[in-house]
């Protein structure tokens, strides 16, 4: 006689997801954009696309450059602010019942502190805090990229909310374990990563980079085992959950992950090419476990044997 339906569920904090198949800030819009061909009712959770204090034009157009597997985007974090999203996609996204995490984004310690004020009156689940952004007043380098600027960021957001907080790790670091460990310091109740590797594209018979912003950020399955690779080290480092990101398009990308200490995975650039892989890929997670009697999904994380 075979085991019944496996679970699912895993928790970041004291939030209960129904599976670890969230989908990616910036490539699955606000959710509805999706909703003709996934049940976003299945999914763990949406990460919508990032929001700042203000509007946000974005970069010119090329924005967007096909790789081997993979892509550059230097879209510009376009967004409506902060005061829009409220008003326009809030009321949107409290139709779906699976969890909503917001990402922010900011050029100050400020534009955090009050983006984590305004969306702590919300119905939202969670907070994504995207590190990647340069620091204005610190002549332009980037929150990730030091550990005592994640820490006062985490720090900053944490005071302000009482949700649970991701902070989004850059992978355009040296140590990408101790920005984790700044972010656990500060109060996080998990980290996810990675997010997108600096890559440049040139057209050669003009001569000139292929993106107008020249460089862009490197998504796909290309980085695939360097994001691997970092969500195992950072798993090693800190207690609080893990959420992998990173070229993940198959059944077995998601095992990896779990294996090497994700608690759960968010899907990006798979979005793009089939709208349905986040839908797809916890029906795939359901039948691995069916099919290896496994009772829950919770015995795949860190089961890494080395």
């Amino acid at each position: 006689m075979g085991i019944g339906r496996p679970d699912l569920t895993v928790a970041i904090g004291d939030w209960q997801l129904a599976n670890p198949i969230m989908t990616a800030s910036g490539t699955f819009g606000y959710g509805a954009e999706f909703a003709d061909f996934v049940n976003l009712n299945r999914l763990g959770a949406i990460v919508v696309k990032g929001v700042s204090v203000k509007p946000r034009i974005g970069n010119p157009p090329p924005r967007i450059v096909e790789t081997a597997c993979g892509m550059l985007n230097a879209i510009g974090l376009e967004n409506p602010g902060i005061e829009k999203f409220l008003t326009d996609k809030i009321p949107q996204l409290k139709k779906y019942t699976c969890g909503i995490v917001v990402n922010i984004l900011g050029d100050s310690l400020e534009e955090y502190c009050t983006l984590a004020e305004r969306l702590n009156e919300t119905d939202i689940t969670a907070i994504e805090v995207n590190i990647s952004c340069p620091n204005v007043k610190k002549g332009g380098v980037a929150f990730g990229t030091d550990a005592k600027m994640v820490y006062d960021v985490t720090r900053c957001v944490r005071e302000r909310s009482d949700k649970p907080i991701i902070m989004k790790l850059s992978p355009n670091v040296t140590d990408i374990a101790a920005m984790a460990a700044a972010a656990e310091e500060g109060g996080a109740n998990a980290v996810s990563l990675i997010n997108t590797l600096l890559g440049m594209a040139i057209d050669i018979r003009a001569r000139r980079p292929k993106l107008a912003n020249k460089v862009g950020g490197l998504s796909g399955p290309a980085i695939k085992p360097i994001a691997l690779r970092m969500v195992w080290q950072v798993a090693q480092r800190v207690k609080i959950p893990v959420i992998g990101i990173g070229g993940i398009s198959t059944v077995e990308d998601v095992v990896e992950f779990l294996l090497a200490g994700a608690t759960a995975i968010q899907i990006g650039t798979a979005n793009l090419v089939n709208p349905k892989a986040a839908e797809e890929l916890i029906d795939g997670l359901e039948n691995y476990l069916l099919e290896n009697k496994i009772a829950s999904v919770k015995e795949l994380i860190n089961g890494l044997i080395t």
